[in-house]
C-alpha cells in the first residue's frame, strides 16, 4: 500500500519516504499534515511520513495534536540532513536571477547567503519542491528556487549554489506513522508518550522525578492544552530507554500517581 507524505516528489518528505521504503515506494502526496494523518487513519495509506521537529526551528507542535486526534502510532523515526540549494533553469547564473521563491522556513534559513546578493527579491512559496516544479513547467526565466538535490533532478533544474543554509548542521526529525502499534524486532531504545497530569500543585515536578528515579533521559517534552479540560495540559514526551524494565516501572508509577498515559510508540531511535 502507498506511503502518505506532505508535499510532492522532490520534497524533503519524499526524500525520507525513499530513504526508508526504497526508491520504488508508492507515494501519495497531500497538501497538509491533516490529510496525511487522515489517509493513514482511514486505511488509504499503510504508513505516513511526518516532520515533527527541526534542529533549528524546534518542534512542530500542531503535528502532535494531529497524530493524537487521528489515533495514530509512531513506528519509527528518521533524521534527514537538510540541504538547501539554489536552482534555476539550465543556463542561468546567480547574477541573472531577479526573484527566488521557496517555503518561508527555507528562505529564513538561507538569509545570510542572500544578503550577499541584494539584487534578488525573496518571495514565499507553497513549499520547496512545488516552486521548482512551477519554474520548470512554466519555463520561468530569471526565477530561482530553494529546494533539494532531488527536486533539481526530478524537474530538470540546474543547481547554482549548494548548501546555502546559514547553519550547515541542520536536521529535521521525521516520524513514521501507522494505524496500529508495532513492537520492534529488537528491544526499543526510545518511546514517545502522552501524559495528562493531575491538575495539582507540583504535579509536573513529581512526574519528572519519577522518570529521573528510573534513570530515563527525556529527550523531548512539550506541553499542549487539553481542549476539553480548560487549564489542564497534556505533555508529549520522548524518552530514551537504556533499561526496558526501569522504563516499564516508570510508566507503572506515573499511572499509579493518577496520571493518564498513552504510548504513541516504542521503537528504535535512528538519531545520527
Amino acid at each position: 500500500m502507498p506511503i502518505a507524505i506532505q508535499g510532492i516528489p522532490g520534497s524533503f518528505h519524499h526524500q525520507v519516504a525513499i530513504n526508508v521504503f526504497g526508491i520504488d515506494a508508492d507515494v501519495l502526496s497531500f497538501d497538509t499534515f491533516e490529510e496525511v494523518a487522515a489517509a493513514v487513519g482511514n486505511g488509504s495509506a499503510s504508513q505516513g511520513v511526518m516532520a515533527i521537529e527541526n534542529s533549528i526551528a524546534g518542534a512542530i507542535l500542531p503535528n502532535y495534536e494531529v497524530i493524537d486526534r487521528h489515533g495514530l502510532f509512531i513506528q519509527g523515526e528518521h533524521y534527514l540532513p537538510i540541504s538547501h540549494n539554489l536552482m534555476a533553469l539550465p543556463g542561468l547564473k546567480v547574477e541573472n536571477l531577479q526573484v527566488v521563491k521557496s517555503h518561508p522556513m527555507a528562505i529564513l534559513q538561507c538569509q545570510t547567503f542572500f544578503q550577499k546578493h541584494p539584487h534578488i527579491k525573496l518571495e514565499p512559496g507553497k513549499d520547496t519542491a512545488s516552486v521548482a516544479r512551477e519554474i520548470s513547467e512554466k519555463k520561468l526565466q530569471y526565477q530561482g528556487a530553494i529546494a533539494s538535490h532531488k527536486a533539481a533532478e526530478i524537474y530538470g533544474m540546474e543547481i547554482l549554489a549548494e548548501n546555502i543554509q546559514t547553519v550547515k548542521e541542520n536536521f529535521t526529525r521525521f516520524i513514521l506513522l501507522a494505524k496500529e502499534p508495532e513492537k520492534p524486532a529488537q528491544i526499543p531504545n526510545k518511546a514517545s508518550l502522552k501524559v495528562i497530569i493531575r491538575n495539582e500543585k507540583g504535579a509536573l515536578a513529581k512526574l519528572l522525578q519519577i522518570f529521573a528515579d528510573q534513570d530515563l533521559d527525556l529527550s523531548k517534552i512539550q506541553s499542549i492544552p487539553v481542549i476539553e479540560k480548560p487549564w489542564d495540559y497534556a505533555f508529549f514526551i520522548d524518552t530514551l530507554i537504556s533499561d526496558y524494565t526501569k522504563y516499564s516501572k516508570a510508566l507503572e508509577k506515573v499511572r499509579g500517581a493518577g496520571n493518564e498515559v498513552k504510548i504513541f510508540g516504542e521503537y528504535i531511535s535512528q538519531k545520527p
